[in-house]
């Protein structure tokens, strides 16, 4: 058996020496996923105050308990935001990883005030929902954008792969996979969520309404490495409305605002606003929104 296991541990050790590029050895010490996750936590507990804890929070105590969390992300933060940051420069000072910690934590307040609007837009487009306390609690969009919304801010300062790391981590928890690149504007609402992507370029305005399934997406990768900083995705205006399993692609693709989408529709082109698209056959209708279309009803 030792003698056996001995030829297994040769076997990986040459595959090592012949598979570059799925090794990280003698390199730059990596962002942890461990403490990636642990901070994603501590940031739902920052974000939703007493939502996100096992004991009550009470308002003579939460200056004492938000500065401890605001120090102690910003420690664990500056950490790995330094591992990341010397992937790209080795020589990377510390005071920078500070400085990008400082400006992201600077950026929880405006989140907050985004993340308020999502989970009023929760609220009133959801009569199943009871109040507000049920949408933060159980509702997984939330969660997923909560992390993309901190995620993104990241990106914006130009942090690698630690966005990245922060909202897969909420799309392995929520089945929602949004990229920390994508632009979302305020009273966002995914109602039921599981299975919707929204890739890195994507642009969505005000009010935009998406339910589960919903893919926005990039026309081809054939072009891989080379489409890297181009626009791919989808622009979505405001007051969108996009119903399940519908795959929306391409970064000239624009839906103009004030537009509904139905099920499962596949959209390769842009629609004017105020628009209604319906899957037909093999491909859509669009029609224009309050245009009369039967004797007794309009759209």
């Amino acid at each position: 058996m030792e003698h056996d296991l001995g030829k297994v541990t040769d076997a990986i050790l040459r595959s090592y020496e012949t598979g570059g590029g799925i090794n990280h050895v003698d390199g730059a010490n990596l962002p942890s996923k461990r403490a990636v996750a642990a901070i994603c936590e501590d940031l739902l507990q920052l974000l939703f105050p007493g939502f996100h804890d096992a004991e009550p929070i009470h308002s003579q105590h939460l200056p004492r308990v938000t500065s401890h969390r605001v120090f102690t992300i910003a420690e664990r933060l500056a950490e790995e935001a330094c591992k990341s940051a010397r992937l790209g420069d080795p020589n990377c000072p510390n005071e920078r990883a500070l400085a990008l910690t400082r400006d992201f934590l600077s950026g929880i307040p405006q989140v907050r005030e985004l993340l308020k609007t999502d989970v009023d837009a929760a609220f009133q487009g959801d009569p199943a929902a009871e109040a507000s306390d049920e949408v933060i609690l159980s509702y997984p969009f939330i969660e997923a954008i909560a992390i993309q919304r901190c995620a993104h801010v990241l990106y914006s300062l130009g942090v690698p792969i630690i966005p990245r790391m922060m909202t897969e981590w909420a799309h392995s928890r929520t089945g929602i996979d949004i990229h920390p690149g994508a632009t979302i504007g305020s009273h966002f609402f995914i109602d039921h969520g599981t299975g919707v992507v929204i890739g890195e370029t994507s642009v969505l305005g005000s009010h935009v309404k998406l339910y589960q399934g919903v893919s926005l997406i990039a026309k081809s990768l054939a072009g891989g490495q080379t489409l890297r900083g181009q626009k791919r995705h989808p622009s979505i205006e405001d007051s969108v409305t996009i119903y399940a399993n519908t795959t929306i692609m391409g970064g000239d693709t624009v839906i103009g605002a004030g537009t509904t989408i139905g099920a499962s529709v596949f959209l390769t082109h842009s629609v004017p606003p105020r628009s209604l698209v319906l899957a037909e056959g093999q491909g859509v209708r669009v029609l224009e929104k309050d245009r009369k279309i039967a004797d007794d009803w309009v759209i």
